[in-house]
């Protein structure tokens, strides 16, 4: 009796634990009855498995009443004990079965830590293609509008053959930039293309080109445009910059070349900047062995054009050689020299001489641009004595010195007679002639007048004038001049009665000869 009456005193405890664990059972353990485990004991090997992950203390308690029956002290361990409870342990399962179905969304949990994902990035936009070749063609897009927290890892670049469904990476790894030129296309294939973006979160839906890409060839016969100004030869000098830009054309993108003299350029002192449409020819500082012809070659495949760059790069030259005063009569002096041994790599232009007074010391100059190596220089003053120098003189200027004559020319006086030459007498007399006879001229009243005529005769006639047959004497209002034979007569602010007929008269040893006019007088009304 001691052994059934402890079992019930321990009982409100595993109920106190459904109550906690599950409040639904209640009901059903209570009115439970102790004669339907045997139909439940073939459902034992189920529960058995759930029941020991997670629920083996609720068991145990459960257990603990049914061999409790016949072994008192077993309670307390009921739990390590299920041989001979294994008969009686179905009802505990039966009692807290419905636990288990309520039990499994407890898992639910625990992928919460999982849930930082990043989610991947959008698609690339305004993916075009911005240029096409014979063998490559060139895309350019730009970002998309998420990247995602941590941002883009880059862009993939597929392209798949017209007719053919298998895309293939065109590069290894992802790239940051937004424009990608796909080399190493056959002429007249269709190329499909789309871009992805790549990120901490996974890839992006493709960003893909409507139309297939034609990989057509896009040529364009190279060209060098010469500017004008270097299609003559391009003087420069020494020490100076040269600077030189020819621009050039062609499609694609053509490969250019300098030699000189069919021998590559030296790099350390010339330097060749090419760009897709002109190439740069620079020198620093130049110097004459830069002098030449320089050949431009700009090519595609087999198709080239080329261009001679003629560079002359210049000095002044030296001095003239071998000055000579050759000869000294009266007051002229002969020069003679030799071509400088340097022209500064140019063409001497001339040469220009020049003379000093001994008297004054000063230089001044006497011929400029002599084309000759000789020269005659004349009016120089009889009683001096002249030194001569001579420099050269090509596109650059004159050279820095001079050649100077070794001595003086001495202009002497020289010892002559005068012999005046015998001239036959020849008989110059001749009568008065008229060469040029008076006009009728026609005037207004209050303006002075002119009457002219020219008249020749030796020895030289007399100049008589008259109006109206009477002589003009002296009268202020007219003034009577004769020059050369060339006579006139001023009428000083003529009136009326200043009208008339007038005549110039000329009268010499030998004869005489006259001349007439009318003069008119008008009023103004």
């Amino acid at each position: 009796m001691t052994g059934k009456t402890a079992p019930p005193a321990k009982k409100p405890a595993p109920a106190a634990a459904k109550k906690k664990a599950a409040p639904a059972p209640k009901e059903k353990a209570a009115p439970a009855p102790k004669e339907e485990p045997a139909p439940k004991q073939e459902s034992a090997p189920a529960p058995k498995e759930e029941a020991t992950p997670k629920e083996e203390a609720t068991p145990k308690e459960e257990v603990a009443p049914a061999p409790a029956a016949e072994e008192p002290p077993a309670p307390a361990e009921a739990a390590p004990t299920p041989p001979e409870a294994g008969a009686e342990a179905p009802p505990a399962p039966a009692e807290g079965s419905p636990a288990p179905p309520a039990e499994p969304p407890a898992p639910e949990p625990e992928p919460q830590p999982e849930k930082p994902k990043e989610e991947p990035p959008s698609s690339p936009l305004s993916l075009v293609v911005e240029e096409v070749s014979e063998n490559s063609f060139t895309l350019t897009w730009k970002a998309p509008e998420h990247t995602g927290k941590a941002g883009l890892d880059g862009y993939v670049v597929e392209i798949c053959k017209d007719g053919s469904s298998e895309w293939k990476a065109v590069n290894q790894e992802p790239f940051l930039s937004t424009r990608y030129t796909i080399p190493n296309l056959s002429s007249g294939d269709k190329i499909h293309v789309r871009v992805t973006a790549v990120g901490a979160g996974g890839s992006s839906a493709p960003a893909t080109l409507e139309q297939p890409v034609l990989i057509r060839e896009i040529l364009q016969l190279p060209k060098i445009r010469m500017p004008r100004h270097l299609r003559e030869t391009y003087v420069r000098h020494v020490g100076d910059a040269v600077n030189i830009m020819i621009p050039f054309q062609g499609k694609p993108q053509p490969e250019v070349t300098w030699t000189k003299g069919g021998q590559p350029l030296d790099k350390s002192r010339i330097n060749i900047r090419t760009t897709a449409r002109d190439t740069i020819f620079y020198i620093r500082q130049a110097q004459r062995g830069d002098s030449g012809q320089y050949q431009l070659c700009v090519s595609i495949g087999g198709t080239e054009d080329k261009a001679i760059l003629d560079i002359q790069v210049v000095e002044p030259p030296g001095p003239p050689q071998n000055l000579k005063l050759v000869d000294v009569w009266g007051f002229n002096v002969a020069l003679e020299w030799s071509p400088p041994a340097d022209n500064g790599n140019a063409e001497i232009k001339g040469y220009r001489v020049q003379k000093s007074d001994k008297k004054s010391g000063k230089w001044f100059t006497v011929l400029e641009r002599c084309t000759r190596t000789s020269c005659t220089i004349s009016d120089l003053i009889i009683g001096n004595s002249y030194s001569f120098r001579v420099f050269s003189e090509n596109s650059c200027g004159l050279s820095d010195s001079a050649a100077v004559t070794a001595g003086l020319a001495h202009i002497e006086k020289t010892k002559t007679t005068y012999q005046p030459e015998k001239i036959p007498q020849r008989d110059m007399m001749e009568p008065p002639k008229f060469t040029q006879p008076l006009t009728d001229r026609t005037t207004t009243r209050g303006y002075s007048t002119h009457l002219f005529c020219s008249v020749r005769g030796f020895p030289q006639p007399k100049i008589i004038w008259l109006k109206n047959q009477m002589e003009i004497r002296e009268d202020p209002k007219y003034i009577a001049l004769i020059n050369q034979g060339v006579c006139s007569l001023e009428i000083r602010k003529p009136g009326p009665f200043d009208g008339g007929v007038y005549t110039c008269k000329a009268i010499n040893a030998l004869g005489e000869a006259s001349v007439d006019c009318r003069l008119d007088v008008k009023v103004p009304k």
